[in-house]
């Protein structure tokens, strides 16, 4: 006799029809697309129920209105009398500069921190293991109370630090020399850009004749000839940008470019504590390389830094790229800290606002907008070059 059991089936509950899975998802769906847009209802007839016992109406024909609110750090020109749109343009603006200044800068440190994380010394390895633990388990709101805190203990400007030439450092901030906005440094800027551009051109040349002849001519010296040539023949035929040198006069400095304590602890803070990540996402990506890449190239006679250059970090970039991604969108939102130690950046002057008009649903979905837009555009460049470096691999 077979041990195998005839399977029954049970037959359906009386009255009840069962539903194939596709009609089931579909109502599923249909029940929390009604869900949604109940809850979205309730939310604005509320919202428009708090308004108007306030007597206030849902609109952005505030922004139009004077604003009154100083701001002590303005990248274009602004007075208290200037309307809204225009504060929160200060405050966006600020928060770019801020953005992408510590995006350069904590690439850089970043990149220097992983690589030291893998050195064959063990003093400096164990230094900046301890360093990245450290930074990386602080709050980011705590290191940026402590440079800030660390700045305001500058000396004042009559006694400003002078560590060289032109750049002071004093309770009111940093004090650089600034160039000029005028022909000739526009002259200057579009002649480097040449020489820089001109130097890619010659990159891909010959990286299209290695590919089809295997050989490859120099590149660096022709490169710095276009890079420093194409500058020096701008200035000689006279276009040399005016430079403004930050001199003391009274009770504080004119001229130059200023940097406020503010602006400079967020910057230090923002640029500390993401290149921390950074450096252990930079120190992943070169050891998810397998180690016969490195034996391979050491047969072939490279030597260490044409090895790292030409061999591990073009893999490591697979790697390295998307986490990298989410640290530039975390320094940007994280920017909007700068609020705990007075820096105007567009939260800070949403805030204001907010408090000054009511408006709060608008004020607030502004800078939602904004934050939600650099993030698409910082993602669609890195995703863009990211597409890039994943071709190299299938070529």
């Amino acid at each position: 006799m077979s041990s195998t059991t005839a399977r029954v089936a049970m037959p359906p509950a009386r009255g009840l029809i069962p539903l194939p899975g596709s009609t089931r998802g579909l109502l599923i769906q249909v029940a929390l697309l009604v869900a949604v847009i109940g809850l979205g209802w309730w939310f604005w007839s509320n919202a428009q129920a708090n308004m108007a016992a306030r007597g206030l109406q849902f609109g952005y024909g505030f922004l139009d209105r004077s604003a009154g609110i100083p701001i002590g750090e303005s990248p274009i020109a602004y007075s208290p009398a200037d309307t809204y749109r225009r504060a929160l343009t200060v405050g966006l603006l600020n928060t770019l500069r801020v953005a992408i200044v510590g995006i350069a800068l904590c690439t850089v440190l970043g990149i220097l921190l992983g690589l030291a994380r893998l050195s064959s010394n063990p003093l400096l390895r164990g230094l900046v293991g301890g360093y990245i633990e450290v930074i990386r388990n602080t709050p980011l709101v705590l290191q940026l109370v402590f440079w800030h805190a660390v700045l305001l203990q500058l000396p004042s400007v009559r006694q400003a630090l002078n560590p060289l030439p032109g750049v002071f450092l004093s309770q009111r901030g940093v004090k650089i020399p600034a160039l000029l906005a005028e022909p000739a440094l526009y002259a200057f800027l579009a002649a480097a850009l040449a020489g820089a551009i001109g130097w890619w051109l010659l990159l891909r040349r010959e990286r299209a004749r290695q590919v089809a002849t295997g050989e490859r001519r120099p590149t660096v010296l022709p490169g710095l000839a276009m890079l420093l040539g194409f500058p020096a023949l701008s200035l000689a035929a006279g276009f040399v940008p005016t430079v403004e040198w930050p001199e003391l006069a009274g009770f504080n400095f004119e001229g130059g470019l200023s940097l406020s304590p503010e602006f400079f602890a967020l910057l230090i803070g923002l640029v500390v504590y993401t290149s921390a990540f950074i450096a252990e996402i930079v120190r992943a990506g070169i050891q998810s390389v397998h180690k016969g890449q490195w034996e391979a190239a050491r047969a072939l006679g490279l030597p260490p830094g044409r090895i790292m250059r030409l061999v591990i970090l073009p893999q490591a970039l697979r790697v390295i790229i998307p986490p990298l991604t989410s640290q530039y969108l975390n320094l940007t939102k994280n920017s909007s800290l700068a609020v705990v130690i007075g820096y105007p950046d567009l939260v800070s002057v949403a805030n204001t606002s907010i408090n000054q008009t009511g408006q709060a649903i608008e004020v607030i979905s502004i800078f939602m907008a904004v934050y939600l837009l650099i993030s698409l555009v910082t993602s669609a460049l890195m995703n863009w070059y990211n597409s890039r470096v994943a071709l190299l691999k299938e070529r």
